[in-house]
Order: structure tokens, then sequence, then C-alpha cells
């Protein structure tokens, strides 16, 4: 059994965390940090828990920590980091120095040369740049980072799209609000409304999906030539984020052509993958977040709205966004650095 601890255990992605990891069959749960104002205290009275189901019962009385390498116990195998960037960016190099392997959900280092990018279903290989991270920096630990959740959404379709020669992508995304966090978008913002601009948003689909499609040649990763454009709205649903994506191939490419290389890009025989990495609907008006965003347990994405345009094609496409887009994903890089040996 891993023995795994949860950085920023109080927060909406920090329960969806425990909320896998208590009945993971591979991980216990081990520590539970959080900020000051919460350490010292049992995490069921330090978090306002808000999941649909019931906090675990042996994670509620765990103590919660400071998050900080000299609280954690060294017998901690694994730690997944759903902290804001800023304390991110602070304290993960300092646990990775510190000999403790993260993977972490926070958007600070996703874009560093030596930080592997990764969703396990497509680039499983980028772990190997964890041999140059720690040639670089001199760590006993590592750092793993999962994509953003809008952009974990678009890129498993369009690599299995670029077979054709993938060019350009267009994204235009309809993100749930859940994407902002409890406090992130009020309820006289959203309700009646979609918000247009996200902050943030649009660079990270633009950057991070030319990296997770690069190629590692062992010693660097070289980015993906697509030209990728996001334009990100917040739209009044819950849980899901829907995008509508316009993709050129310099291939010549049938919407029959772009379903039957989305339903059979491969999945992988880990505990969190979906049996169907993307699911493809033939109804014009599929997928809907709503209906569609427990495709898989919520860790499988879901395409539609198939169609040909003049130089690609053009399709919606799904993933639950804190699930497959965050904690989920956290949790699959978990379970793939154990695979592979990291841990």
């Amino acid at each position: 059994m891993t023995h795994v601890g949860v950085l920023g255990a109080t927060g909406a992605v920090g329960q969806r965390l425990i909320q896998l990891l208590d009945p993971h069959p591979e991980f216990e749960i081990a520590c539970l940090t959080a900020s000051d104002d919460s350490a010292g205290r049992s995490y069921r009275d330090a978090a306002k828990w808000r999941i649909e189901t019931p906090i675990p019962d042996d994670v509620a009385d765990l103590e919660v920590r400071e998050t900080d390498p000299d609280a954690i116990p060294d017998d901690i195998d694994l730690l997944f980091s759903s902290l804001p960037s800023s304390v991110g960016e602070r304290v993960e190099p300092d646990l990775c120095e510190a000999g403790y392997v993260v993977s972490s959900n926070s958007s600070n280092a996703r874009m560093a040369d030596d930080v592997p990018l990764t969703i396990p279903e497509l680039n499983h290989d980028h772990l190997d740049l964890l041999e140059v991270q720690r040639d670089e920096r001199g760590w006993d630990g590592a750092l793993v980072k999962n994509p953003n959740c809008s952009t974990i959404t678009a890129v498993p379709t369009l690599a299995a799209l670029d077979t054709f020669g993938l060019e350009t992508a267009h994204v235009a995304t309809l993100q749930a609000v859940s994407g902002g966090g409890y406090s992130g978008v009020t309820s006289m913002e959203i309700i009646d409304n979609v918000l247009p601009h996200i902050g943030g948003e649009e660079e990270k689909i633009e950057t991070e999906s030319r990296k997770l499609l690069g190629n590692f040649d062992g010693a660097e990763l070289d980015h993906h030539d697509a030209d990728v454009a996001a334009s990100c709205n917040r739209v009044p649903t819950l849980d899901g984020h829907l995008e509508n994506v316009w993709a050129e191939t310099s291939e010549a490419i049938t919407a029959e052509d772009a379903a039957t290389a989305m339903r059979e890009a491969p999945s992988l025989d880990l505990h969190s993958s979906p049996d169907q990495f993307i699911e493809v609907f033939e109804e014009p008006d599929r997928p809907q977040p709503r209906l569609d965003r427990m495709v898989g347990d919520g860790m499988g994405v879901a395409a539609g709205g198939l169609r040909e345009t003049s130089n690609g094609v053009q399709y919606n496409c799904l993933a639950h966004n804190t699930l497959r887009g965050a904690a989920g994903a956290s949790v699959l890089n978990g379970e793939l650095l154990v695979e592979q040996g990291w841990v």
C-alpha cells in the first residue's frame, strides 16, 4: 500500500482528491495539509465538506498539518497537490528537494522545460523528463503536473486527430462554475448570464496543448507546432466543461475518420483509467454536461456533433472538470508514477 498525502486538502479539488483516494485499493491517505488557520484541527472541523458523498470516517479525524516539508511524515510515498498556484510555486520545490514525489494539479510550473505535463493515455513517456529534472535540480523527489481542466477536455481528441497531421485547432469553451472553485463566481454574476472571459484560461489551452502533444527525445521536449487558439466562457452549469473545436489537418479527413480515430484512442490499465477513453456520440445534440459528464465514471472524454469543414472537422467535446480535469487527473498521474517505478 502506498502512503499518500493531500496538500490543500480543505479546498474544492482537495476534497475531490480525498473522495477518490479514500476507497482507492493502492493508496492510503496518511497526511493532510492546509493553511495555517486549519493546521492542528481535525479534518472534520477544518474542512467545510461540500462533496455529495459523506466525508470518510477514517479521514475525518486526521489532524491537518502545515503545508511544510518539516510537517510531513517521512513515510509518505506520494503527495497530491491541490494548492493555489502562488503557494505551490513556493512549497512544491521545497517538498521535491526534501525527497517527496508530488503529483500536482496546481498551475505553477506546468510549462517548465523539465516538468512533465502528463495525460497518461497520451504521453506517459514524458515522465522520463524526471531524469532530466532530477539531474538539473538535484532533487531526490520529483514534480509532475496535470494540465488545466479546459486543456484536458480538448487535447485527447486533438491527439486522435494528429494521425492526420494536426495543423490548427480553434477552441471555444463553455466552462462550468465549479472550475472557479466555491468562491470563484458569485450567483449574481453567473445566473442568467455567460461570462465571456476567464483570466489566463486561453493562454493555458494554447500553450499546454502544444506541450502535451509534443515529442520527448530523451533529452528535451519539442512542443507540437500546431497553431492553437482559444476563447473561454463561464456558463451556469455546475460540472462539466463543454467545448466547441474546429481542427484543420494536413491530410484529408472525414467526420467518420475522426470518429474512428477518437474511438480507437487507447486507454490504460490503471485503476482510474476509463474503459473507453473517448466516447463518441452519433446524436448531433450530444455530449451535454448534465447527461454525459460522468462517462467513464467521470474519467472519460465525450465527443460528438462531428462534421466536415473545408480543411478538417468541427465537433464538440466534454469532460468532468473536477474529476478528469483536476483531482482524477492527479490520481491517474500518481498511479502512473507508481506503475513506472518513480514512487
